[in-house]
């Protein structure tokens, strides 16, 4: 028995609540414990597995679709995280400062995200939305990465 779309809708809702509560939990405890060079880097890289989707014909989108998609993530969502992420050095470990505005950032984000899913889908088929959300948040996730890999190395070179 085939599910049908509003089942497959609600479950895609209940997964990015869960995944968006995992994520905010994370991000908090994150701040509890040193960070490091290969914490920084291993969840794009993990994230980058995901490209994978784009073998099958299903999730195939424009590439005007995905380039804007991926952009948007880069030049907009990624913004609010990496003017909001800092790290900073405690005796000799280097632990990401927790925000304040963190958990509002990623509520906003989220309901955006949520917002223009339901407006996405339709005109493309769920598997092509996920995809063009896969990329927006693989574009967002690169900066904000790069700049606390930026920070890092700045404050690794800092002397006690």
């Amino acid at each position: 028995m085939l599910l049908s779309t509003e089942w497959i809708q609600a479950g895609s809702v209940v997964v990015s609540l869960l995944a968006f509560t995992i994520l905010a939990i994370l991000r908090i405890r994150a701040g509890k414990q040193p960070t490091s060079l290969r914490k920084i880097i291993i969840p794009p890289l993990g994230m980058a597995t995901g490209f994978m989707m784009f073998a099958f014909p299903i999730t195939h989108i424009p590439w005007g679709w995905g380039v804007s998609a991926f952009g948007t993530g880069m030049l907009i969502f990624s913004f609010p995280l990496v003017v909001t992420t800092r790290l900073e050095r405690v005796e000799s470990e280097i632990y990401v400062r927790r925000s304040k505005a963190f958990i509002f950032i990623m509520v906003t984000l989220f309901a955006i995200r949520f917002a223009l899913h339901g407006i996405a889908e339709q005109y493309m088929s769920i598997p092509q939305t996920g995809a063009i959300f896969y990329l927006l948040a693989f574009g967002m996730i690169i900066p904000w990465r790069l700049a606390m890999v930026s920070d890092f190395m700045r404050l690794q070179k800092v002397e006690i």
